[in-house]
């Protein structure tokens, strides 16, 4: 970080890093809208000039992570270039274009004592991101934070090790540039994971810690940490074709949900037809997937059709119905109808976003009713459910638990609230 905004954090110990960020956390609650969405723009604008400094620290990574064998969608994660970067500028632009998060009035009311009565959101104070190889997250947590008010804290995997860095340099000297207080975002710096354990059991520090990244971490920061955590969750997302789907939109739908990323959390990862129109439906899907390159095992019944089509297809283990694959790999399962299909959805899906294919339009509802999880969709691709699509801006992760955050959160799961009363002189009886 340069000398004259944060040099004094470059070795300090968690602790230093959670009580500075415990001391900005009191400056931010107290800037104003339009402080936070000129320190938006500056980080904005530091990223774009600052990017081939990101691209040399990124490509540090890259390198590092080809040689350790990193595999192809976790080195698309990390990947950096001049386009993602200008993405990831334009996405705290479109932060600050948002309206206030913080100060509104969410229920009013005069009590019988005459005291006027608000509720009023409120930052959380300190947030600390614990996540893997997606640099991205760098600016999106720290955006959101900026705007909601609270200090953040960021301890990215070792794989972005130096990505990471770089940016929250560049995000932090913009940010106190524009006005907010010094250390206001902060990285973990060191690869050493006990910093890990530390930062989640930091408690009267750190107010919320979010994990974002894969089951093995999430369980890790959920099973550790004495600080609240609000849960992101993995995305084990399905399909299911019903009998009274077009096959055309269901193909579009399956490649979209599973080959555009299929890295990413709301990548489909199995994909569930009925019985009736399995061979008509699978003779269409289950050789477009395998032209891209997607590997297949399945059910007896969806295995006699690949072969019928010249499609390899492996035997599906009851593993295989409960992986999340993050690469070009799909489960498929012919199911009895409808009920069926939302039983194994539910049993087996990881509560994070869930698709039918159907026409009918009772079956299209139940499936919508029936269905435990933070996003269900109706004839659309499950890549839909991401922050930025739903209009909430940078996204800080999807959500899979039902307190306080559910589906993809941003702004809003970033604040609390507090009571506050007007009186003139009143006293209880």
């Amino acid at each position: 970080m340069s000398d004259s905004t944060s040099q004094t954090m470059e070795n300090a110990t968690v602790e230093q890093v959670c009580q500075a960020a415990k001391a900005a956390a009191a400056g931010m609650a107290a800037t104003t809208l339009e402080q936070r969405n000129n320190c938006l723009h500056a980080m904005a604008d530091a990223l774009r000039a600052g990017k081939d400094q990101i691209i040399e620290a990124n490509t540090a990574d890259m390198d590092a992570a080809r040689e350790g064998g990193t595999p192809a969608p976790l080195l698309d994660r990390l990947m950096l270039d001049e386009g993602r970067i200008d993405g990831i500028a334009s996405a705290l632009e479109e932060l600050a274009a948002l309206p206030d998060p913080l100060g509104q009035v969410q229920r009013e009311r005069t009590l019988a004592s005459g005291v006027d009565m608000q509720r009023v959101s409120v930052p959380l104070g300190v947030v600390a991101m614990v996540y893997e190889a997606r640099p991205n997250v760098t600016a999106d947590a720290a955006g959101i934070c900026m705007k909601t008010g609270n200090a953040a804290i960021l301890r990215g995997g070792s794989l972005a090790h130096h990505s990471n860095l770089c940016m929250t340099r560049i995000l932090h000297d913009a940010a106190v540039g524009a006005g907010m207080p010094k250390n206001c975002i902060q990285a973990i710096q060191t690869t050493d994971r006990a910093a890990t354990d530390e930062l989640l059991c930091a408690r009267g520090l750190v107010d919320v810690v979010i994990p974002r990244g894969g089951a093995g971490l999430i369980s890790h920061c959920v099973d550790t940490a004495t600080v609240p955590v609000i849960e992101t969750g993995v995305g084990n997302c399905h399909a299911y074709i019903h009998a009274s789907a077009d096959v055309d939109m269901a193909r579009d739908i399956v490649l979209n949900g599973k080959c555009q990323r299929p890295g990413v959390c709301n990548a489909l990862e199995s994909l569930l037809v009925d019985d009736s129109v399995a061979d008509q439906a699978l003779s269409v899907i289950l050789p477009a997937l395998h032209k891209e390159g997607v590997e297949l095992v399945g059910d007896e019944h969806a295995r006699r059709v690949a072969q019928s089509v010249d499609v390899p297809m492996g035997e599906a283990t009851e593993q295989d119905w409960g992986t999340e694959y993050l690469d070009l790999k799909m489960s498929v399962k012919c199911v009895e109808g409808l009920e069926q299909a939302i039983e194994h959805v539910n049993r087996y899906g990881t509560r994070h976003s869930e698709t039918i294919i159907a026409s009918d339009e009772q079956a299209g509802e139940a499936y919508l009713a029936g269905v435990d999880a933070s996003a269900v969709y109706w004839n659309a691709s499950t890549r839909f459910t991401d922050g930025g699509e739903f209009g909430l801006g940078a996204e800080i992760g999807i959500s899979t638990q039902k307190l306080h955050a559910r589906g993809p959160f941003a702004l809003e799961a970033l604040t609390s609230y507090k009571y506050v009363l007007r009186g003139n002189g009143q006293v209880r009886g």
